[in-house]
């Protein structure tokens, strides 16, 4: 199943707050590097306020690895950013 069938299988959202300061903070990071991120992470986990985090390396961001977090619904993405901290 290629990228686009799976994009089609779920219905990837962005909150306002992702939207308004996300984009503006980090015009950088590309929306569908945060889709690749929850539809193949290497690690996730929830974390406060019925959150959850997913990490993923993006080739095309110098093998960077990006964080990023969802509502409880996991579809909702409402934080990214490039974690340098992170320990597979």
């Amino acid at each position: 199943m290629g990228p686009a069938k799976l994009h089609a299988a779920k219905a990837y959202k962005f909150t306002e707050y992702f939207e308004d300061e996300v984009s503006r903070k980090r015009p950088y990071l590309k929306k569908e590097w945060c889709i690749q991120v929850l539809e193949n992470p290497i690690r996730s986990e929830p974390q406060e306020k019925n959150r959850f985090r997913f990490w993923r390396v993006i080739p095309e961001f110098d093998n960077r690895i990006i964080r990023v977090v969802t509502l409880e619904d996991r579809v909702t993405i409402h934080n990214a950013f490039p974690d340098r901290r992170f320990k597979p």
